[in-house]
């Protein structure tokens, strides 16, 4: 008896992928922070949200919070993801 061997790969390749254009400057700028809920992420989060408004100067930081750690995050979450100049996603355990 033989061993089948099977290809996991798609017959096609993907759409290729393109990276958003990096932003000259944070300065004046909105970031959104995308945390996964759990409790070892807001003082990350919170260190992190001072560090980019005085030394970035960044204008605004929006901060969401998902509502399963586990899963997506929510389109609720993200309808105004088209004011923002950035987003940061992170996770904490």
């Amino acid at each position: 008896m033989g061993i089948e061997i099977l290809d996991p790969s798609h017959e096609s390749a993907g759409a290729p992928f393109a990276r958003a254009p990096r932003l000259e400057t944070l300065e004046g700028r909105t970031v959104a922070v995308l945390s996964n809920g759990k409790k070892g992420t807001k003082p990350f989060f919170d260190a992190l949200e001072r560090e980019l408004k005085e030394r970035y100067r960044v204008a605004e930081v929006v901060r969401l919070v998902k509502s399963n750690y586990s899963a997506p995050a929510e389109p609720p979450l993200l309808r105004d993801s088209a004011r923002w100049h950035a987003l940061v996603s992170g996770i904490g355990d």
